[in-house]
């Protein structure tokens, strides 16, 4: 983004917001939370809300384009994950699991099978319900990328 850690958040429905808000407070490290339609976010100097007007994808478009290598990018959209590693981006889902270039491709290929599988009528529903354990699992992951990258990026 410009040369400083930021942890941008995928806002339209994030469940861990307030997580990140905490992870962000603690270390002093600013959240960009971006949606498509406005958000309610504290008013704090540390959190933006950053509304972008557009189709479908302008708020992934949005975080795609200013995710680098300082970028936290917190998602459940698996082919937003794919470009922000592309970029250099840590990506992580709210249930705290890490995207990385090892496991992004099955992702992908995951979501194909399970959109074909959907078209079909073979497979209905959605994932499982969001859990404490996720929640927990998300603070313990995002704390740690953040930890990483200030260690990396003593500056940034």
């Amino acid at each position: 983004m410009n040369g400083a850690i930021a942890i941008l958040i995928d806002g339209d429905a994030c469940p861990v917001k307030e997580e990140a808000y905490r992870v962000a407070r603690r270390y002093g490290v600013p959240v960009k939370v971006v949606a498509n339609a406005y958000i309610n976010v504290p008013r704090e100097p540390l959190i933006e809300r950053v509304v972008v007007d557009g189709g479908f994808d302008a708020a992934d478009d949005w975080i795609a384009e200013r995710s680098d290598p300082l970028s936290i990018v917190v998602t459940a959209d698996i082919l937003l994950a794919d470009r922000a590693l592309k970029k250099g981006a840590k990506v992580i889902g709210p249930t705290g699991k890490p995207f990385d270039a090892g496991s992004i491709g099955n992702a992908v290929a995951q979501r194909a099978l399970m959109a074909d599988l959907r078209a079909m009528g073979e497979v209905s529903g959605g994932p499982a319900p969001f859990s404490k354990t996720d929640r927990s699992r998300f603070l313990s992951a995002l704390d740690e990328a953040v930890n990483r990258l200030k260690r990396m990026h003593p500056g940034g």
